[in-house]
């Protein structure tokens, strides 16, 4: 194992030391080079092979094993691989897969992990769901404990819920739950339109979404097990929640009751709410930032989208982003910013709209992608992964930026059109 810890420590690199040019994909031979393979008699071998798809993808997302496409090896589960065959050809690490059928439509899924340096098994482990249609988040827990395994840099990420509203005609959205790479998808709000959705904490076992009772605009916090419904507020003009305090007890909410829109923070535990924004005109999407001592938020104050701050009960606002002329949306994470900017792409004059990263306590900033439309940034819990909508070609994608390790994966949408997405 230390050639393998050997690699992986030294392939890693501080958080946000990227290149700015994430849209390409980089190979790194310092990368632990490992094969995915199906024992067998794996049972139900098509599921099997869409569990390894899932796998693969999984290992090349997180940025810490070099994957080798052109398997050779197929081993008996219950048997050694071929040690020889396999360290011939450099690869570091072996995992063989078998899967069984359970009842109702169940799956368990046993993995053996080889170390091919030390000739030795150094993992063996089994995964069940009830369902087989959730064989995608299997396939995450895999990746998981293999890079756990190695002592990498967390993916515990992988293993989460995305949550994003569907458009699906005119004022009609439901709120559908999916993995981060929409291979597993399910509805949780049908009817009526239904939009921007937002987990209420790191559980994720409620979430706060938009809905319209009455034509009236209401904020609705439910529980995603046993659908328990609350109505947080209700605002003629508008009404969005942007962010929940790292305690869970506020929430940011962008209201407009008098057709103006404004940043209110409610206190959830004591059913209150402030105005944070007074500004006449278009104040909206805040998150917190600064260990929730300040907020960063969206305005028009210079007669475009731009991106501004201010403290928590002070009514001074400052101007954070001095280039582009839409900055129309923002995430935070700790003391960083990342934001959507409008450029010209190219010399006949058509428009992109790029990511770029920032810091509110210096002036480091970097730019994440290069072209087409990239909108509706949205950090990963642990703050090294970003998460974009991205339209080239009137295609749209879901993006994940692996901020630490030069790379970036785009996963198609099959149908329909996302309003709002949150991780």
């Amino acid at each position: 194992m230390n050639k393998i810890l050997f690699l992986i420590i030294t392939f890693t690199t501080i958080l946000f030391a990227a290149d700015a040019e994430l849209d390409i994909i980089k190979k790194s031979t310092n990368l632990p080079k490992i094969e995915v393979s199906i024992a067998p008699k794996a049972m139900n071998n098509l599921l099997t092979k869409k569990i390894k798809e899932v796998i693969v993808k999984d290992l090349k997302v997180s940025g810490h094993f070099d994957v080798i496409e052109d398997q050779r090896e197929h081993a008996e589960f219950n048997k050694f691989p071929n040690m020889l065959a396999l360290s011939n050809r450099g690869t570091d690490l072996f995992l063989n897969i078998d899967s069984n059928l359970s009842s109702f439509e169940g799956v368990t899924l046993n993995i053996k992990l080889y170390d091919i340096n030390s000739k030795q098994l150094i993992l063996n482990k089994s995964f069940s769901t009830s369902k087989d249609q959730r064989y995608p988040f299997l396939a995450h827990r895999v990746a998981i404990s293999v890079n756990k395994q190695l002592n990498a840099p967390s993916i515990d990420w992988m293993d989460k819920f995305v949550i994003f509203s569907l458009y699906k005609e005119a004022k009609k959205a439901d709120i559908i739950i999916a993995d981060y790479t929409l291979t597993f998808q399910k509805p949780v709000i049908r009817g009526g339109l239904n939009i921007f959705p937002k987990w209420a904490d790191e559980k994720q076992d409620s979430f706060f979404y938009t809905t319209y009772d009455r034509g009236v605009p209401t904020l609705v916090k439910t529980n995603l097990y046993t659908r328990k419904r609350e109505v947080i507020m209700k605002s003629e003009g508008m009404i969005v929640a942007s962010d929940v305090s790292k305690d869970g007890n506020k929430l940011l909410v962008t209201a407009a009751p008098n057709n103006q829109p404004d940043i209110y923070l409610y206190n959830l535990r004591k059913k209150t709410k402030v105005r944070l924004t007074t500004y006449k005109g278009i104040d909206v999407g805040a998150h917190f930032v600064e260990n929730d001592s300040r907020i960063v938020f969206v305005s028009d104050r210079l007669n475009y989208p731009n991106i501004f701050a201010k403290r928590i009960n002070s009514r001074g606002v400052e101007r954070l982003v001095y280039h582009g002329r839409n900055n129309s949306s923002a995430t935070t994470y700790k003391d960083y910013v990342v934001y959507t900017s409008r450029e010209k792409g190219n010399e006949f004059g058509r428009y992109t709209f790029n990511l770029y990263l920032m810091s509110t306590k210096s002036d480091y900033l970097k730019r994440l992608t290069a072209n087409g439309s990239n909108q509706f940034p949205k950090f990963s819990q642990d703050g090294e992964s970003i998460i974009f909508l991205k339209t080239v070609d009137n295609r749209s994608s879901i993006g994940i930026i692996r901020l630490n390790h030069d790379k970036s994966f785009l996963f198609p949408l099959r149908n329909g059109k996302i309003q709002s997405i949150d991780w």
